[in-house]
């Protein structure tokens, strides 16, 4: 049964409630429900997927049953010493440990008992892979294509992937896809499948308002959200939750709706919060958050810190102990034809191209640009100033432009001119134009160029070591020499885009045990109420290891509080049985 509304249920008591429809929600409902528990799922917004909808969808499961069939070693032990060291504060340890130890376990449950599919990615190496414990690949889990068809009518409640991460208009394309499409024209086998996709897009739009081959996150949510459908799962849209419900010191449903429409709905073993954390929440932000970091999120505008709040007004705790508030990565702001503002996550698709150097106000470099996005906003967090207006820039030439694209332009744009009028896209001639632009010293910009070329034709990046990485390659162009991730910048024009520190995420949440169960503030669960997700604290005090350790957890500990929630009922059951 699929709703909407909050009076679209006329039942008034479910097993479990969960609130959000993200991936950390979407699972916990979907092992509730595959355990034998009905379950409520309730959703503030119109549609399911949160933020997962929109991203890469990779998530980080150490020591995988399917890395060993693919050629692939890992091993607990090997894990274990890898967070130690970029994670090492002692906080949440105990939930890092229980992470590693139900992984596995989670994804082997989820791939048989729901339409949750999981491949390994081979080659994406953790994101500091100089460390002991690193590896190179298999630890990134990404979700199988998925047919939106098999959604049938409830495709349409399925949140859209951003639309500057798709082509003509909606078609999605997978990590594999891309370098073909960059080749068609100069490869037969590339040109071959790109004409292959576009045919299959063309023939999908006929009968949908986007593409239905789905990838990345948004296929993830897709396979989250039939699991749902096929186990019969009530989901209420559009449905905001007023508070929870308390009777005898344990959470036993929510108040949903205001005023006349308002109405309780109790859950018999419990309501587990999953509404995507506080990126959104202003005064939250400003609370936690350094002041350079500003109000800049990559996250669906849905992530108000409504479960924190839900949770805190009767008693809960926040784990605000982090080494960062958030999951950080450089945003360039624009704006869409339909006037609503965009902001792309510079995740990986341009800084550790060819050809690109990110600087400061002073028109200097001052950071890896093929570093992780999370680092490269420690770095610029750390320059030196703690306003919010303190500029940064990528600059490029048009040989990179044209080959990889820059923020939300993509390769082989032949029509610049929207980018540059509204002002998103600033060219020029020669690097001092460029200078006067951005308004940095011509001086200072030209010498950053000139000493960043001189050793760029060579391959080397003395100054931060760009490229000395099995990640910074891997984010490089594998066809250029000597190295990956440099090129001189010198073909005129001269480009330059803004960008800001922004988030992916809120590190900060409800502080659990290892059941998933929020805590009090002495550190003693609180009966019946659950969180995963961003609600939940993060397992890595703010750190970020490699790809996918959001979802990674969020799965986890979904798959955790649905199977506790399982679990308490049959422990019930037994007891009542041995009673009689």
């Amino acid at each position: 049964m699929n709703a909407t509304g909050p009076r679209a249920s006329m039942r008034d008591a479910f097993d479990v409630i969960v609130v959000g429809a993200g991936a950390g929600g979407m699972t916990a409902a979907a092992v509730a429900a595959a355990s034998g528990l009905s379950v409520l799922v309730i959703e503030k917004t119109e549609f399911v997927g949160g933020t997962t909808a929109w991203s890469g969808g990779m998530v980080w499961i150490p020591a995988n049953h399917k890395m060993k069939p693919a050629g692939m070693a890992d091993s607990l032990l090997q894990a274990t010493e890898y967070l130690s060291r970029t994670v090492p504060e002692a906080d949440n340890a105990e939930l890092r440990d229980i992470f590693l130890k139900r992984g596995a376990e989670a994804i082997d449950f989820l791939e048989a008992n729901s339409q949750v599919r999981l491949q390994p990615v081979k080659v994406y190496p953790d994101y500091y892979p100089e460390l002991p414990g690193s590896t190179a690949g298999g630890r990134v889990l990404e979700p199988q294509s998925f047919d939106g068809r098999e959604l049938g009518e409830h495709f349409v409640r399925l949140r859209p992937p951003l639309p500057e991460f798709t082509l003509f208009g909606g078609m999605m394309v997978n990590r594999l896809d891309i370098p073909h499409l960059r080749k068609a024209g100069r490869s037969v086998r590339s040109t071959l499948r790109a004409m292959r996709l576009i045919g299959e897009y063309a023939l999908q739009r006929l009968r949908s308002p986007r593409g239905t081959t789905l990838h990345l996150g948004n296929a993830l949510a897709a396979r989250l959200y039939a699991s749902l459908l096929s186990r019969n799962v009530e989901i209420m849209f559009g449905t905001a939750i007023d508070r929870l419900i308390v009777e005898n010191d344990r959470v036993a449903g929510v108040r949903i709706g205001a005023g006349d429409d308002a109405r309780s709905v109790f859950a018999r073993e419990g309501v587990v919060l999953a509404t995507g954390g506080f990126s959104h929440d202003g005064e939250l932000r400003r609370q936690f958050f350094p002041a350079a970091a500003g109000l800049v999120s990559a996250t669906s505008a849905a992530g108000t810190g409504d479960g924190l709040r839900l949770a805190t007004q009767d008693g809960a705790r926040l784990a605000t102990n982090v080494a960062d508030p958030a999951y950080w990565v450089p945003g360039s702001l624009f704006k869409r034809d339909d006037g609503s503002l965009g902001v792309f996550p510079h995740t990986v698709t341009d800084r550790a191209k060819p050809g690109v150097i990110a600087v400061n106000a002073t028109g200097r470099r001052f950071v890896n640009e093929a570093l992780s996005y999370h680092e490269f906003v420690r770095a610029m967090l750390r320059d030196g100033n703690r306003s919010a207006e303190r500029p940064f820039h990528l600059i490029c030439d048009r040989r990179f432009l044209w080959t990889y694209g820059l923020g939300r332009i993509q390769p082989f744009t032949r029509r610049l001119r929207r980018y540059i009028q509204s002002g998103e896209l600033i060219e020029a001639r020669t690097i001092g134009a460029l200078a006067d632009a951005i308004g940095v010293e011509r001086s200072a910009l030209t010498a950053t160029v000139d000493d960043y070329n001189d050793h760029a034709r060579a391959g080397i990046d003395p100054k931060f070591g760009r490229g000395s990485t099995i990640y910074q390659r891997h984010l490089g162009d594998a066809g250029h020499a000597p190295n990956p991730c440099i090129a001189p910048i010198e073909r005129a024009p001269f480009y330059a885009l803004r960008i800001v520190p922004a988030d992916l995420g809120t590190a900060i949440g409800l502080a659990t045990d290892g059941c998933a169960r929020v805590l009090r503030q002495d550190g003693s669960p609180i009966a019946g109420l659950y969180a995963c997700g961003n609600d939940m604290g993060s397992i890595m005090n703010g750190n970020y290891p490699g790809p996918g350790i959001t979802l990674g957890p969020a799965l986890v500990f979904g798959y955790i509080a649905g199977r506790h929630l399982a679990d308490q009922r049959s422990q019930i059951t037994v007891g009542h049985q041995e009673q009689r």
